[in-house]
This record gives C-alpha cells, structure tokens and sequence, in this order.
C-alpha cells in the first residue's frame, strides 16, 4: 500500500485495501499522516513529488478512517488538493462497502466546506445516489450542480428535465450569498444554454413552481447588490413576463425596488407599476409614495418616467390632484433644471384650487432654480417668491498644514521598538522611517552593544537572521533592515554571482528606480558608519512630515558637526540639500559656516538649488504594449547641472534630463518619493504625469495619489502641476478624480491656484479627448459642492471656450455647461460670456447642450445687471 501511494497510483489502491481488517486500517493510516506530514515540510522545490503522491494519499487516507467527519476532512485538506482533481473513482471504489448511513453523512460534510464542494459535486452525487438520502443544497454544492448541467451538445433545458435534483435546487438559486456563476454564461434568449429562458420554459411546462421562481427573484432582487449581481435574477424575471395579477400581488415589492434598486432593476420596477396604475390597480396614495423615493434618485431616466408616469394619472384621475401634486415639489430641486422645468408644467397644467397643495408647493419652490423662479411665481403666486438670500461667501477647505515631525526617540527601548515596527509594518509612512533611521544611528554612536542586546530579541523573526534562511542574504537588505542588520553584526555571505547593474542604469525611462538608488544609498552610508566611525545623527532627518527641512535647523546642524570634527556624509548631505526648503534668508547663516558643506548650503539656496526647467509637448498617437495612446500632453524635465557635478553618483540620475515616456511600469511609495523632493513638485508632476494621464486615458488606478501630497508640499505651483491636475480630474475612477480634486482644493486654500492656467490646460485636455466632459463634470461638481463655486467657475470661464468654438461638442459637454451654470447662479458671478456660447445657445431646439447654454447665458445676465435702486 505504501509503495502504491509513494508511487502515486491511486488506481491500484482500492484491490490492496479490501483485504485490510480495521486493524491494519488503523497502523496504516499512521503511516500514511506520517508521509503527508514529510509532504507538507518540504519545500517549494519537491513540487513534483507532493503531486505524485497526494492523489493517492487522498485515496489511501479516505479509506482507512472509521468516522465520516475524519473522511471528509481528509478528503478535503488543502495541502494534498492543490490544483489537482480529485480520484473521484478510486475513492467511490475503496468507500463501497461503508454503510449508506456514512455515506451519506460523508456527502453532506464534504457539501459543507465552502472551499471544495463546486469542485467535489461529481464524488457528491455519487454518493448521494449509493446513500439515497437528500442531495445537499450548500452554496457550494448547488455550484457545482448548476455548472455541471449545461453539457456539451445538450440544451439546458433538456438536462434540468432529465435531472432528478431540479425541483430541489432551482429554488436555491435565489438563495445563494453569490449569484450562481453559470447564470451568465449565455446571454443570447434563444442560445442553447440561456438559463432564464430555460427555467421559464420548465416554470410553463409545470415542472417547477412558478410562483416559487418569481418570489425567489423578487426576494433575491430585494435583497440587493450591485447590478452585475442582480443582472440574472431580473432576466430570469423577465423571462416569466409576470401576469397583471402576479403584478398587483406584488405591488410593494415594485415600489421598493423602485426606490432602492440599481438602475436596470428599478426601472423594470417603475415599469410595472405603470402598467398597474394604467389599469387603475394602483391607488393614488401608493403612486404618490413611490414617486417621493423615485424623484429622488439621480438617475434622470428614471425621474423623467416616473414625471411622465405622474403626468397620465393626473390626466386619468384629475380627483387624485390633491394626493400627486405636492409630490412634485420634490423634483423642484433636482440638479437638472430640464427636470425642474417639466415638474412646474406638470404643477401649472394640474393646480387645484387647495391652500394646502399650494402652500406644500410653495414651500418647495425656492428649490428652483433662478431660471425658474419667475414662472412659480406665476404658477403659485407671490408665496413662492425666494426670500432675500445672504450673499454668497466662498467656502475652501483649510489650507494643508506643515506638520513639525518628532525627534528621534531618545531611548534605546523606544528606538527598537520603532525599528520592529518599521520592518514588520506593510506599509510606513515618513515620519515612522525617518524616526526610526536617525534613532539607529544616534544610539549605535552613543552604545551599539546596548543597541544591539535589545534589537536583536525584537527583530528575532526576521528571516536574515535564521542560521538556516541566512545564505540568501548575499547583498544589501532592503531600507532599514539594511541597517538593522549592520547593528547586529549579521553580515551577509559573499555573493555567489557577480553584483547586477543598477537598475537605474537599464529602467532610466522611469523615475522610480532613481528614487530607490538614492534612498538606499542613503541607508547604505549610514550602515557603513555604524560598521566604521558612527555619524552623530542624519543631516536629513526633515523638519517636517512632508519631508521638508528647515535650512536653519540644517545650519545648526552643520554647525554642530564642526565643533565635532565629523564630516557629513556625502549622499546624507545630498539628501538634506534636496529636502531644504529654499530661504534666501538663510544664505548669510550658511556662509558664515566657514565650511565647504556651508557654502555648497550658501548656494545651493540660490541659484544652484533652481529646479530643473519642464518643457511641455503634445505627443503623437502611438501603440504601446496593449494600450493605444491617442494624442496627449507631456512633460519634459531639463538637467540640474548642480547635482549633476558636484553629488554623488547615485543622486545623479534625479537631476539628469528626463523626456517623458508612456506609461511608468514600476511603482513606489509616492510619499516617500515627494520626501525625496519635497521642495520640487514641478518636477515631480512632470514624472508623474504619464501614470496620471493612463489613469485618464485606460483603466489605470492611483496614479493621481500623488497629487494631494504635492498640493501640500513645497516650492513653486507651476505650469507642470496644474497641467497633472486638470488631467488627474478626467481620470477614469472615481476616486482617482477625488484625489484630484482634493488637490485642486488645497492650491486653491493655499492660495497658490492659478484658475485660468488650469482652465486653459483643460480645455486643451478637452480638445485631445484626454479628459472627457461628463468625468470632468462629476469632478467639479465634487469641488463646487463643498462651497468653492466661485473658484470652479474661474476655471471654468477658461475651460468652455475650447469646448463651445470647437467642430464637435463631445458627450459630456451639457453637463459641464450645466455645472458652469450652477456656479454662476450660486455665487452670483459677473463675468462676460464665455466665447461660443451665444453661438451654441442660438442654435435652438431642446438638446442639453442648447438647453444648459441658454440658462447660463441668461445667468450671466442676470448677474451683470445693476441691481434695484
């Protein structure tokens, strides 16, 4: 039996085992835990033995345990499933003579575990059958029965008629925590294997309940979801085309799903509600409840059919006018004035002669927009006049703060404790890493035994430091590690192959790796120090969390290694000079240093430490890799000719010139990377452009999270940074174009927006088909709505020109006309027209576009007119 097993042929097993008495089972499956266990210890490499073997250990093992409870967990153990199949065979065969009681609890068990049941349907079912007892209905279990049905060259429909299960599990459909997979293989009504189409045919044919079919999908439909998971369920509803009295059963099911479904949902929902109340099986005062959530939502489709379905009962009904018409007050403050404008001529074409309806209605009217107030008065008299509102007051968010960052720790318990917690935490920010690095350094200079005697037990898990992991560690650890080890003495082993190239040197399209060659040649001087002579403390360690240093607090520091005869290390000086923030003021204090580190500081404040200049292009359409790039912006970044002569070489490639290539493939902690440059954001947005710019023109995500950190960081607010964010609030993913606007925000707090140059780099984005209109209008929306639309219209007034007196109007391009409309009228700006739009609002007809472009022409108007004596 063992030489079967070893031997992996699970075929032979069940012969060697039936002559075995229970006994023998039981020697035998201690020897078979003790090879799964020699399995499981060893390494990656013996793959290929492990599956050999667990096959037919898997065979073994089942047919050796007495309890089913041991069975099913044998079976299923995932350290000899992997990926291989389970020998359904082999196991039917060795567990034939096992009481049908056990076997079918064996099969339930085996339906229970969530991770194997899809997979162990065909061994369940087989034992079901040789049980006869009840076929599971797990989640799993009715997984893998629903997939196993659609056969090859079989219809659905024909393999749930010749299934014995079907009547017992199509009710579970609707009951799984995930639609079942196989619901959306076949999308096409008439293909052979469409699921709706086949459950409706056995639903016609008696041979499922159909009452239980369409109270399965309204359940499952209420419990909600996102609409990819609720798509099955509402085809299979469709599929059974309810009655007008299956309809009525389930009225408030409809107008739940109206109120709270996804769209597609809700709408078929609204749908049949209208066939009710067209039939007059809806009363007036259900109608009027659905219609509070429905007007509510933001779908306009939705809230246009549910106007037009209010509409027809009025005209059905006038006696249900008192009940219907004040639902309409809420439509009176929808974002879209289209929508307003058809809920006033609903109210004016309906009005009754009740104060209260009036009274409710007037109530609602200073929801309107201006467009619209003249006409409610005249609808609804002088009640519904606004009252005289306060004048409009820009509201921004505060400014970013420059947060002072802690010392280092001054104790070595605090120190280790930092440094544990920096090496085992998956993510660390500035602030934690700086502490921790500066701290390892003042306390190996002050007593690097003590250091080491506490370091060592916190550190005691990490994989360098194992006798038998140690021999891969044959170069530099990464970050602080790096240093930790140095600390503790742990050397590496010479290396077997010889040292690789930089990676600066063979990916210098990208920023990211020149990012890590200077911060870990950072860290490996530091190490080097505490190996040699110890450095007092880093001249880098920021004065602040963005990673800003202080040019005075660095004078002082200079000064301080002078009186101690220490020289600074040359990439920590480096680092320091990127990070100061530069401050005329402080040259006389640099050059009063006397030192050569005083007077490179002295200069560097001045016209050394310029950043590089950033050239800006528009790159032709190119294909890259899968992606194909249109016509796009870029940046361009010069040479720094300050870093280039005089830091040492693994600075050098920051301040070569970069020409701006697609995508960037390799990523980075982007606040580490803003400490790196604190001071040059203009050069940082130029890097980052090209992962912004894919995260507006693909399916990228989080290449804008580096523009909230540059809004707060230093240096000059130029054309580069501007440029990243008008393309950041055209990114594809919500939450991108939030970053973007959290940025647009802060330069604004700050004080440093330039609204025209971000309205003109729009509209030039607009132009290319970069930034799309209706995600930038969702952006700006965003913005306005926490008070700023004063500031959103400035960009806006530079933004539509390039839009109006273009040769097409793209999609999208109303709702940015909308939203520029509800910044005028909110903050009752004066401004002249923008060019353009009185041509596109004289062209007439009733689009969005024309309709948007007359109200915030009249808007502008509006505001231009002096005001009553």
């Amino acid at each position: 039996m063992l030489a079967a097993v070893r031997a992996g042929r699970p075929a032979d097993l069940p012969g060697l085992l039936k002559p075995l008495d229970p006994v023998q089972r039981r020697e035998l499956l201690a020897e078979l835990k003790a090879l799964r266990a020699d399995l499981r210890a060893q390494g990656w490499e013996n793959w290929r033995e492990r599956d050999l073997v667990s096959p037919a250990l898997i065979v073994a093992g089942a047919g050796c345990t007495t309890g089913a409870a041991a069975a099913a967990s044998w079976i299923a153990a995932r350290d000899l499933r992997r990926w291989r199949e389970l020998p359904a065979g082999p196991l039917l065969d060795v567990l034939s003579d096992r009481q049908p009681q056990w076997l079918g609890d064996l099969a339930h068990r085996l339906a229970a575990r969530a991770a194997t049941a899809e997979q162990d349907y065909p061994l369940i079912r087989e034992l079901v059958g040789l049980a006869g007892c009840a076929m599971p209905t797990t989640d799993g279990c009715l997984e893998g029965w629903a997939t196993s049905l659609p056969a090859s060259g079989t219809p659905l429909v024909d393999s749930l008629r010749g299934d014995p299960y079907t009547a017992e599990l199509v009710p579970r459909l609707f009951e799984t925590a995930e639609p079942v997979s196989s619901l959306n293989w076949s999308r096409e009504p008439a293909g052979p294997h469409h699921w709706p189409t086949a459950l409706a045919t056995l639903a016609g044919e008696g041979l499922v309940d159909r009452t239980a079919l369409l109270d399965g999908c309204t359940a499952r439909l209420l419990r909600g979801g996102t609409a990819p998971h609720l798509k099955p369920y509402l085809a299979i509803l469709q599929a059974l085309q309810p009655t007008a009295e299956e309809e009525r059963e389930r009225a408030a099911d409809w107008i739940a799903l109206a109120a709270d479904a996804p769209s597609a949902v809700a709408g078929h929902a609204q749908q049949a509600l209208a066939r009710l109340a067209a039939a007059g099986g809806l009363a007036p005062r259900l109608l009027a409840e659905m219609s509070l959530t429905v007007l509510f939502r933001p779908e306009k489709k939705l809230v246009r059919a549910q106007l037009v379905l209010l509409g027809r009962e009025l005209v059905r009904e006038p006696a249900a006018a008192p009940e219907l018409l004040p639902v309409l007050g809420e439509a009176f403050g929808h974002t879209d004035t289209d929508i307003q404008e058809r809920a006033l001529k609903l109210v004016a074409a309906h009005l009754v002669a009740d104060p209260e309806v009036h009274a409710a209605l007037a109530a609602c009217a200073h929801l309107l927009s201006p467009l619209h107030r003249a006409r409610a008065v005249e609808v609804l008299g002088p009640d519904a006049a606004p009252a005289d509102a306060a004048p409009y007051r820009e509201i921004l968010p505060p400014p970013p703060a420059q947060v002072p960052i802690e010392p280092a720790p001054e104790s070595v318990e605090e120190t280790v404790e930092l440094v544990a917690a920096v090496v085992n935490s998956r993510t660390t920010n500035v602030e934690e890493f700086e502490r921790a690095l500066d701290g390892l350094v003042r306390h190996a200079r002050r007593d690097r035994a003590a250091l080491a005697a506490a370091l060592r037990p916190a550190l005691a898990g990490r994989w360098w430091l194992d006798p038998e992991r140690s021999f891969h560690y044959t170069g530099d650890l990464p970050g602080i590690e790096h240093v930790a080890a140095i600390v503790l003495d742990a050397r590496p082993a010479d290396p077997a192959h010889p040292p690789q190239p930089a990676l600066v040197s063979w990916r210098s399209s990208c920023h990211h790796p020149a990012f890590s060659v200077a911060a870990h040649a950072r860290v490996a001087e530091a190490a080097r120090h505490i190996a040699g002579r110890p450095l007092p403390f880093l001249l880098a360690f920021p004065t602040h969390t963005s990673g800003s240093l202080d040019p005075h607090t660095l004078i002082e520091r200079l000064a301080a290694y002078a009186r101690l005869g220490e020289a600074p290390g040359p990439a920590d000086f480096a680092q320091a000079l990127l990070r100061t923030r530069r401050d005329p003021t402080a040259i006389p204090g640099a050059a009063a240093l006397g030192t050569p580190e005083g007077d490179r500081l002295a200069a560097w404040l001045g016209e050394d430490g310029a950043p590089a200049a950033v050239t800006r292009r528009t790159a032709p359409a190119v294909s890259r890799h899968y992606d194909v790039w249109p016509e796009h912006l870029t940046l361009d970044t010069g040479e720094r000719p300050t870093v280039m002569r005089r830091f040492p070489k693994p600075f050098r490639e920051l301040g070569q010139p970069r020409t701006a290539t697609g995508r960037c493939w390799d990523g980075g902690d982007d606040a580490a990377l803003v400490a790196t440059l604190p001071e040059d954001r203009e050069t940082l947005a130029a890097w980052s452009l090209p992962a912004i710019t894919s995260c507006a023109l693909h399916e990228d995500r989080g290449g804008t999270t580096v523009l909230p950190l540059l809004a707060a960081a230093g240096g000059p607010a130029g054309p580069a940074l501007h440029l990243a964010v008008a393309t950041g609030l055209g990114a594809r993913h919500a939450e991108d174009r939030l970053r973007a606007v959290d940025a647009l925000l802060a330069l604004a707090a700050r004080g440093e927006l330039d609204a025209v140059r971000l309205g003109c780099d729009l509209g030039e984005q607009l132009t290319l088909g970069t930034v799309k209109p209706n995600r930038l209008a969702d952006s700006l929306r965003t913005a306005a709505a926490t008070g700023a639309c004063t500031t959103i219209w400035s960009v806006l007034a530079a933004a539509l020109p390039a839009l109006l007196t273009g040769t097409a109007d793209p999609r999208g391009t109303g709702d940015l006309l909308e939203m520029a409309a509800d910044c005028v009228e909110e903050s009752a700006a004066a401004s002249p027209h923008p060019a353009g739009l009185a041509a596109v609002a004289a062209r007439g007809g009733r689009s969005r576009l024309v309709t948007q472009a007359v109200r915030l022409a009249k808007a502008l108007d509006r505001n231009q007119e002096p005001a009553p004596a």
